[in-house]
């Protein structure tokens, strides 16, 4: 007899078969769910980018402008490193923003997979806290200012607001003490990042993807290994090829000019923003004329997404079959790029009220229309299934539970049943039940195709009709 032989004998290679290769995935996936991956990509681009810029950078507010020059004109290919890495952070917030959209529409935000939501949102809240850090590591003046402006908000907080500041300055001012600081903690929580992913997808493979339909199923899977595999490959180098696009032609389109001049603690920029990817958050911060609610409104904007599995009352998952959360829902993509858009302008009218009609909205949407929609919607499609079974029994009264025939006799139109096995000799006709006059219009509605006339002992001259 032959023996069969297993690949995977060991420990990991038994995991990477079961969480890779033969992982179960749902049949009906699109491009939509390669976002995930895509986000994972991103991360190792990043680090593995990061760790060579590591290697030339000065963390010192005399040298960090310059080591940033000198990579880009003196280090070998080292142009093509930063820029990845600059670029690279825009991109990985472009493929993050999508996969919580995404998550948003076919509703990954509901059981059993809330736990699994609520574990992104904090790595999403990381992202934001490293991708903050190592804006100010250029040492250019939005990087300067910005650090300012960012690290100047925790004075808001009540008592031990100054403290914190100080703690985090170092001292008295953003100073050489705080670069140092912000450096460390930019190296290592990518780090901490990677780690939350791993709990991510473990989180992930507990419960399985969802899909598009929102149907919790086990039976319509295949293996990731090579149906979704090869789907992902496409999806990574259509990526690879957007992100080669802005690295080579346009790397700077995603940046701010004023960050190439050294910073100047003596020369405040007239508008000072933060990268694009923060703009929806620095408007919701901008919008509350109070420096200690702002604060609040923009760390709330996105701690509220960790209440979207409690505050969630739908059935439904997927917006496909959810007409009226499917038009709030492009209301709420509107606005978020509205928010961007605000994010980057004066403060002055008309962006100041534009601005807080849309920070309005998006708490509104989060933490009100989410539950009362879910409500309505569930109240309508009990409706619809209450009224869809009257008429069902109402047509039963019409037409017997069993494949009908109609027979017309002198234009009026009998409903009865022909029994299993006979003749039409045999054909039973129900007279006490509804006669339809209007033929014309009921084979319109109904598409009744004729059949041959037969003639039975009972009538002359009667049509049998298949009501289909």
């Amino acid at each position: 007899m032959f023996k069969k032989n297993r690949w995977n004998k060991t420990q990991f290679l038994s995991f990477i078969d079961s969480h890779v290769i033969n992982y179960p995935t749902p049949l009906n996936l699109n491009y939509f769910w390669s976002f995930g991956s895509a986000a994972g990509l991103c991360l190792v681009i990043q680090i593995v980018t990061g760790i060579f810029l590591a290697m030339h950078y000065c963390p010192n507010i005399e040298l960090a402008f310059n080591s940033v020059e000198h990579i880009m004109t003196d280090v070998k290919n080292g142009w093509l490193i930063r820029y990845a890495h600059a670029n690279g952070a825009s991109m990985f917030f472009i493929v993050v923003y999508c996969h919580i959209f995404r998550g948003l529409y076919y509703g990954s935000y509901m059981h059993p997979r809330g736990v699994l939501w609520g574990s992104g949102v904090i790595i999403f809240l990381l992202m934001m806290a490293t991708a903050f850090m190592g804006y100010v590591l250029p040492w250019g003046q939005m990087s300067f200012w910005g650090a300012t402006v960012i690290t100047n908000l925790f004075s808001a907080i009540p008592y031990v607001g100054g403290s914190i500041v100080e703690w985090l300055w170092g001292g008295f001012s953003v100073s050489n003490a705080t670069l140092n600081r912000f450096y460390s903690l930019h190296y290592l929580m990518p780090f901490v990042i990677v780690g939350l992913v791993i709990v991510h997808l473990t989180l992930l493979h507990k419960h399985g993807s969802s899909n598009p339909l929102g149907i919790n199923t086990n039976t319509d899977n295949v293996s990731f290994y090579p149906y979704f595999y090869v789907k992902d490959l496409f999806a990574f180098f259509t990526f690879l090829f957007v992100f080669a696009f802005f690295v080579f032609y346009y790397p700077n389109a995603l940046g701010h000019p004023d960050n190439y001049i050294p910073a100047n603690p003596l020369s405040t920029p007239a508008h000072i923003v933060p990268e694009w990817y923060f703009l929806p958050f620095y408007a919701i911060l901008r919008s509350i004329p109070d420096k200690l609610g702002g604060v609040m409104a923009m760390v709330s904007a996105i701690l509220v997404l960790l209440l979207l599995p409690a505050v969630n009352t739908s059935k439904i998952r997927s917006t496909k079959f959810r007409p009226i959360f499917g038009v709030a829902y492009w209301f709420l993509v509107s606005d978020f790029i509205i928010l961007g858009w605000i994010g980057q302008k004066p403060v002055e009218s008309p962006y100041i009220e534009i601005g807080m009609a849309a920070t309005f909205f998006y708490f509104f949407f989060l933490l009100v229309l989410v539950p009362v929609i879910g409500i309505v919607e569930d109240i309508l499609a009990e409706y619809r299934k209450n009224k869809k079974k009257d008429d069902d029994n109402d047509d039963n009264d019409i037409f017997p539970p069993f494949p009908p025939f109609g027979v017309v006799c002198d234009d009026e139109l009998y409903f009865g049943q022909k029994p299993r096995n006979s003749t039409y000799n045999d054909f039973v006709v129900y007279e006490d039940l509804k006669m339809v006059h209007q033929l014309d219009r009921y084979l319109r509605l109904f598409s009744v195709p004729e059949l041959e006339p037969v003639y039975v002992t009972r009538f002359t001259n009667i049509n049998f009709y298949t009501v289909v």
